[in-house]
């Protein structure tokens, strides 16, 4: 996985110890550990959460990643199918607006 550097460029002089912990802690230490999580799960893992609490923010970046860790366009359908039951339909209609933009190719 690319170092992600978000936290930093975008935080590192308002923030710097949040900005630390984003790139080094989050993204460094957690996301590294593939042989106890996939990467692919851990997208799945975080994608849901993020439309479950309405990050819509957060989503772009997520869903990039999810993509590039092998969730397929259809895989991505289900899953926001599945969470407008349970966590409502306006957040499922904004994560597929933003799905549809993630993978048009």
């Amino acid at each position: 996985m690319a170092k992600v550097t978000a936290g930093r460029d975008l935080l590192g002089d308002f923030a710097p110890k949040f900005a630390e912990l984003n790139d080094d802690v989050l993204f460094g230490q957690v996301w590294s550990r593939e042989k106890e999580f996939a990467p692919r799960d851990r997208s799945i893992v975080t994608i849901t959460a993020l439309i479950t609490g309405g990050n819509f923010e957060q989503l772009p970046f997520h869903l990039s990643k999810a993509k590039e860790n092998g969730v397929t366009k259809e895989e991505l359908v289900e899953i926001i199918t599945q969470l407008a039951f349970y966590v409502g339909w306006p957040k499922a209609w904004s994560a597929f607006n933003i799905a549809k933009e993630i993978y048009k190719d």
